[in-house]
């Protein structure tokens, strides 16, 4: 730089923040190499607000807009010509950081991973995800400047994002844990879980200078495991309320489902046995004891269709007899049933 360009340095007199980016939350104004003229202006537009430091200290904060003069130890000139053997450099340098004031609305959020409690309905450890959106906007600015943007030149407003985020999901937790909300009464309640969340985590963020307001949780999913444990339940109940209506005890319904589950399997002899057995068992219970033998006792001798099907079983292991012919027996025996 040459020394009229210095010079035309020493002689700004208008400081503003051009062309600011909606996505910056605050930015420092640097130019000839932040060296502040006394009587300088600034201008603060709506919307807008600054931080002036100066010599290491905020000395001011304005947060209404309008045009406002600065007094410094800088005299135009006198500074540069006195500064000629230090390559036109002061000392007396100020740091004048813009901000914005205005509401950052709809920002959205969502856990990055599963938020895990215990269900206090169904007594197991279940994860869940969560989404929506919020709004904040600075209050503090002095505050959040020393507690957050500290010596960075700029600061986004993404960065300032991910500071809530991290800060209520682990709340979220604990909230969820301690709401006694279960895992079919989380959507229902999403509202009163957003109001509750924002009173735990609002005093913590006022610490920092800013304010979040319109807190959401749009939606929330559960993971397949825990999905799949609750319809286990649900089938579970509703059989047994199936059960109930039929006039018979749940255990005797699922006795009757391994027999016709185990009927299905051709290639689960021992399991058809064994849902034979069961069935004789709960069907002499409940037809009062009458003799089912014929269900199970083939048309020829004594031997029972098991006992045939084991004998059938034994050829094929021996060799004696083909695949297709033990598949074709096999189901001449089941016609029997």
């Amino acid at each position: 730089m040459g020394l009229w360009d210095k010079v035309k340095g020493q002689l700004r007199t208008v400081i503003e923040w051009e062309n600011p980016d909606s996505n910056v939350l605050f930015e420092a104004w640097s130019v000839n190499g932040d060296e502040i003229k006394n009587s300088s202006k600034l201008i603060v537009k709506p919307g807008q607000g600054v931080i002036f430091v100066y010599e290491g200290k905020i000395e001011a904060v304005h947060i209404e807009e309008g045009l406002f003069e600065l007094e410094t130890a800088n005299i135009p000139f006198i500074t540069t010509l006195s500064k000629f053997m230090q390559s036109f450099e002061s000392e007396h340098k100020v740091g004048i950081y813009y901000f914005w004031q205005t509401q950052f609305l709809n920002q959205k959020w969502g856990t990055a991973s599963p938020v895990k409690y215990d269900d206090p309905v169904y007594k197991f450890p279940v994860s869940l995800r969560a989404h929506g959106n919020f709004t904040f906007r600075i209050t503090e600015p002095e505050r959040f400047f020393v507690n957050v943007v500290g010596s960075r030149k700029i600061f986004e407003v993404e960065q300032a994002k991910r500071i809530m985020v991290e800060r209520f999901v682990q709340e979220l937790s604990d909230l969820l844990a301690e709401s006694g909300f279960s895992y079919a009464e989380i959507d229902k309640n999403r509202m009163e879980l957003s109001e509750l969340l924002s009173k735990l985590i609002g005093p913590e963020f006022e610490t920092l200078g800013f304010v979040m307001e319109d807190f959401r949780i749009e939606g929330t999913d559960f993971d397949d495991a825990t999905k799949e444990r609750i319809g286990r339940i649900a089938d579970i109940t509703a059989e047994a309320m199936a059960a109930e209506k039929a006039g018979i005890d749940y255990t005797k319904m699922q006795q009757l489902e391994a027999l016709r589950d185990a009927a299905k399997n051709e290639g689960g002899i021992a399991g058809i046995g064994a849902g034979l057995g069961a069935g004789v068992g709960l069907g002499q219970a409940m037809m009062g004891g009458q003799n089912l033998a014929g269900a199970t006792t083939s048309a020829i001798g004594s031997e029972t269709v098991e006992q045939r099907l084991e004998k059938l079983k034994g050829l094929k292991e021996k060799g004696l007899i083909s695949d297709d012919e033990f598949e074709a027996k096999k189901k001449d025996i089941l016609a029997d049933l």
